[in-house]
C-alpha cells in the first residue's frame, strides 16, 4: 500500500478560519454536487487510542457497505504513540484512509467537525476510538440511515458499559439537551451516530470554536431516527472524559445553543425582586403595629441571597460575551499539522506522480 502526506505550514488553520474556510465549503459543495466519492465514511476522533485504534481499523477494514468505504483518522493532540500508529495504519491502509493530526488537544468535538470537513461519503458515522461501538453495528446504523431515508439516525443503548457517574452525566446532558435544544422528545444523543452528506454540509459550515456537533444538527434537520445497539465495556485504559470536560461540554451546549440561560437569569431578577417587594410589605407591616423590625440577620440574609443571584447573572452574562469576544477574535476552532492519505487511493493517486517525475529522468537519459 501507499500513502500520501501533506504538511500545512506550522499554525496553519483549518476550514474553520475565514477565506480558507469558505474556500474549503465551496470546494466540497462542488464535489457533492458531482457526487459523493464513497457510499459511507467512517470518522474517529482519536485520543490515549494507541492501544485501540488498530484493532477498530482492522475491523472496519473488512466491513463492506454499499458504494465502499473510507475511514478519517483525527488526532487530537493525543500525549501518547496515537500519531505513529495512525500512521502506520494509513501506510497500510486497505481501504482509503485519511490521517489528521491536530497541533493542540481542541476538544472531541472539534475533531469532528474537522474529520466531516475530510469525509467525502454519501452518509458519515462518527464513533469513538476505544471499541465500545462494536464495529459490527456500523452496516446495521448505516443501512438503517440510507434504506429509511433518515438524515440522522443516533444510536441508544439497552445497557451502557460506562462507569456510574459518566451515565449519570450523560443523562443529565440529555436533559439539558431536552430543555435546551429542538430535538425530539426523549431522542438519545449518542457520539456513534450516522449523518447524511446533507447534514454534514450543514454542520461544517459551523466555523466558531465552540462546537456541539448535536446542536449543529438539530439546527440542520428534524428527519433524526435511532436504533438500539450493543455497548461494550472500554477495551482499555479508562474514560478520557473527566467531570471538567464535561461541564465545558454542558457549557457549550447551553451558552452556544440557546438563550435559555440569559431567560432563566432575568426570571431569577425578577423573582429576587417580588422576593424584596414581599419583605419590605413585611417590615413595614412590623413597623406599623409599634414593633422594631427585625435587625442584622434578616439584612445580612437578604444581601447575601441577592448578592448571590446577582454574580450568578453576571456569571452567564459574563460566559456570554467572553465566548464572543474570543469567536470574534479568531480563536481557531481546530489547526490541522499534518494530512497523511492512505489506502488504495492513495496508491493510485501516487502512481502518476511518480511516473511524472520519472519521464524527465528518462528523457535525459534518452537524450
Amino acid at each position: 500500500m501507499s500513502e500520501t502526506r501533506t504538511r500545512p505550514q506550522h499554525g496553519l488553520a483549518t476550514p474553520a478560519d475565514g477565506a480558507g474556510r469558505q474556500e474549503a465549503a465551496a470546494g466540497k459543495d462542488r464535489a457533492d454536487a458531482a457526487g459523493p466519492a464513497v457510499g459511507l465514511s467512517i470518522v474517529v476522533p482519536v485520543y490515549r487510542g494507541a492501544a485501540t485504534v488498530g484493532r477498530l481499523v482492522e475491523a472496519l477494514s473488512a466491513l463492506r457497505p454499499a458504494g465502499g468505504l473510507e475511514i478519517v483518522l483525527v488526532n487530537d493532540g493525543s500525549p501518547d504513540e496515537s500519531g505513529d500508529v495512525c500512521r502506520a495504519l494509513a501506510a497500510r491502509a486497505a481501504v482509503p484512509l485519511t490521517y489528521l493530526e491536530h497541533a493542540r488537544n481542541f476538544g472531541e468535538h472539534n475533531a469532528v467537525m474537522t474529520g466531516l470537513r475530510h469525509a467525502r461519503g454519501a452518509y458519515v458515522i462518527t464513533m469513538d476510538d476505544d471499541l465500545q461501538n462494536p464495529p459490527e453495528e456500523v452496516l446495521k446504523l448505516y443501512d438503517h440511515a440510507r434504506l429509511g431515508g433518515w438524515d440522522v439516525v443516533y444510536t441508544r443503548y439497552a445497557e451502557k458499559k460506562h462507569e456510574g457517574w459518566r451515565n449519570l452525566g450523560s443523562r443529565f446532558a440529555n436533559w439539558v439537551a431536552d430543555k435546551l435544544l429542538d430535538k425530539p422528545k426523549g431522542l438519545y444523543l449518542s457520539s456513534f451516530r450516522c449523518m447524511s452528506a446533507l447534514v454534514v454540509r450543514g454542520v461544517t459550515r459551523y466555523s466558531g470554536p465552540y462546537p456541539y456537533v448535536d446542536g449543529l444538527i438539530m439546527q440542520v434537520t428534524q428527519r433524526i431516527d435511532s436504533i438500539e445497539v450493543r455497548h461494550l465495556a472500554r477495551a482499555e485504559g479508562r474514560s478520557n472524559y473527566t467531570v471538567a470536560r464535561l461541564v465545558r461540554l454542558w457549557l457549550n451546549l447551553a451558552t452556544n445553543f440557546s438563550v435559555l440561560p440569559l431567560r432563566l437569569a432575568i426570571l431569577a431578577g425578577a423573582a429576587m425582586g417580588v422576593l424584596g417587594l414581599f419583605g419590605a410589605v413585611l417590615v413595614m407591616l412590623e413597623a406599623a403595629r409599634g414593633t422594631t423590625p427585625s435587625g442584622w440577620a434578616s439584612v445580612m440574609t437578604v444581601i447575601l441571597l441577592l448578592s448571590g443571584v446577582q454574580f450568578l447573572i453576571l456569571g452567564v452574562l459574563g460566559e456570554y460575551v467572553g465566548r464572543a469576544f474570543l469567536s470574534a477574535n479568531g480563536k481557531p476552532q481546530g489547526v490541522v499539522r499534518e494530512v497523511v492519505s492512505g489506502g488504495p487511493a492513495a496508491a493510485r493517486e501516487a502512481a502518476p506522480a511518480a511516473d511524472a517525475l520519472a519521464a524527465p529522468r528518462r528523457a535525459g537519459a534518452a537524450s
